[in-house]
């Protein structure tokens, strides 16, 4: 058994706020360089690209926001069976938000309420997923979710029929449709299965996978590349401007559903893939 002290999870929270907001993961800065290299020489995707790493390097260095909209904060909390919390865990996950948004001077963009959209002013609440696993420790993982992508994003259930190639020819469907509006080049998430709410969660946790792992099952890899290929061959390209790289890549999670029917969550996920962790 191991006591979580609730100011140092706080802090974590906090900390990971900022972190997140200002600092490009290095597997998306490392994917923006190498699709740099992909394109025409002169040719605007390789401008594009070009500006993009340069405006994440100085972001780190200066400890700036790599982008204006600083997002929702989606947090991610797995809870090992050991560990001992005597406090409120979503009370403390809003307050790190709180001051993280405070001290890192990052834009507040949370409305109160959907249609009366009043700014809550200090970018609370979060979204917070919990989850139990093995040990005494806690990991947090904090992903700020912009407006842009999020829009584009996507939940839609299927007939078994559709299969495979529906998924496909879905995924494509709604990234030709989004055109430039999510901020290429993207990353893409699709959750598999479950019903509509599960697909959804599935699709955000895949955006957590670092560009360039392996999906330990095989039919979802070669899902992944298909849908990549595919998605690429769109020619939107990086800020819309055409190109090779519309997609730096795409992450499935597939669960168990039901005999009749096929979930499909698409979740857009804009070029500054943006998220931190840590565990106490």
């Amino acid at each position: 058994m191991r006591h979580i002290d609730k100011e140092a999870f706080t802090e974590t929270v906090a900390a990971l706020c900022i972190k997140a907001c200002t600092c490009l993961p290095e597997d998306v800065y490392d994917a923006l360089l190498a699709a740099r290299e992909r394109e025409a020489e002169g040719s605007l995707a390789r401008c594009v690209l070009e500006e993009l790493a340069e405006n994440a390097r100085i972001a780190a260095e200066e400890g700036v926001p790599v982008c204006q909209d600083t997002g929702l904060a989606i947090v991610f909390l797995e809870i090992g069976r050991e560990a001992v919390l005597d406090f409120d865990i979503r009370d403390a996950v809003c307050e790190g938000v709180r001051r993280g948004y405070g001290d890192g001077y990052l834009r507040k963009s949370v409305a109160k309420h959907p249609l009366c959209r009043e700014n809550t002013g200090d970018n609370t609440p979060p979204v917070v997923h919990m989850s139990l696993t093995e040990g005494e420790h806690i990991k947090i993982t904090v992903a700020p979710k912009g407006g842009g992508s999020e829009n584009m994003s996507s939940v839609k259930v299927f007939p078994p029929a559709a299969g495979r190639q529906g998924v496909i020819d879905h995924v494509k469907e709604c990234v030709r449709s989004a055109g430039a509006n999510p901020c290429p080049p993207i990353i893409l998430g699709i959750g598999l299965g479950g019903t509509i709410e599960a697909a959804a969660l599935c699709s955000k946790k895949a955006l957590l996978r670092r560009l360039g792992s392996e999906n330990p099952v095989p039919e979802d890899a070669a899902l992944e590349q298909d849908i990549l290929r595919e998605v690429n061959s769109l020619n939107i390209g990086p800020a819309g401007y055409g190109g090779r790289t519309t997609c730096l890549g795409v992450f499935v999670k597939s669960i168990p559903c039901h005999i009749a029917s096929l979930p499909v969550a698409v979740t857009f996920q804009c070029h500054a893939a943006r998220h931190a962790e840590a565990v106490l």
